[in-house]
């Protein structure tokens, strides 16, 4: 299974070795970024990606490597610490890139047959909301399934989270590792994620902008045509 990891901060607490520990049990291939570090550029409002094409957003190229990295996967992992009960900087950034990819415009026909795992972590709470920051951007790019994995660690530092604590961690990941491994291959779209894809259809029948109009068209998705296996 090929797993990459988008990791909100550049430094390697308590969320980085979350994240990595659930990687490695699933992974035969492991491929990570760090943000800022790997990208930490801010969306400028410019639209040409709505509009035109993704390619004309001034970062188009430094974002790229990630977008294939993502395009290639199996399982997507988000991994945010709690930053002010929500998501880093970093990692809002970075998905605001994707405005484009969303149902409403172009999404990635390969993202209906992924799964994702949103990851956040804090000494004390936010990691429900951290989450949902992200899996906002999994359900919209059609990503078939999403789990939130949240927990309080009680410390600031991996290095002191306790043993105890980090054995309770090993278990969830060993249960969420064996829901993703038995989904994976065979995985179905939501109910939800269908009907969303239904309501964008009509839109786009009815003409949006011309760049995604065209994009459902050449897909066949206006017509009979899904991005999904029947």
């Amino acid at each position: 299974m090929k797993i990459t990891i988008i990791h909100g901060q550049s430094h390697q607490g308590s969320t980085y070795n979350i994240a990595r520990m659930l990687a490695e049990k699933l992974a035969d291939e492991i491929t990570e970024f760090f943000l800022p570090k790997d990208f930490g550029e801010f969306c400028i409002g410019c639209t040409n990606c709505f509009g035109v094409s993704e390619t004309k957003c001034p970062h188009y190229e430094k974002l790229s490597p990630i977008t294939q990295a993502m395009d290639n996967a199996d399982v997507i992992i988000l991994a945010s610490p709690v930053y002010v009960y929500h998501a880093t900087g970093a990692m809002k950034a970075f998905l605001d890139h994707y405005g484009w990819r969303w149902m409403v415009h172009r999404p990635e026909e390969k993202m209906f047959s992924k799964q994702a795992v949103c990851i956040s972590t804090a000494a004390g709470a936010g990691m429900k909301s951290t989450n949902c920051d992200m899996a906002h951007s999994t359900f919209f790019w059609g990503i078939a399934k999403t789990y939130k994995f949240g927990i309080a660690v009680t410390e600031t530092s991996w290095e002191r989270v306790s043993s105890k604590k980090k054995q309770k961690i090993e278990k969830k990941l060993d249960v969420l590792k064996k829901k993703i491994t038995k989904k994976q291959g065979h995985i179905q779209p939501s109910v939800k994620t269908k009907v969303f894809f239904a309501v964008m259809r009509q839109m786009q029948k009815r003409g949006f902008n011309e760049a995604d109009a065209r994009y459902w068209k050449d897909k066949g998705w206006t017509e009979e045509k899904r991005p999904w296996k029947s």
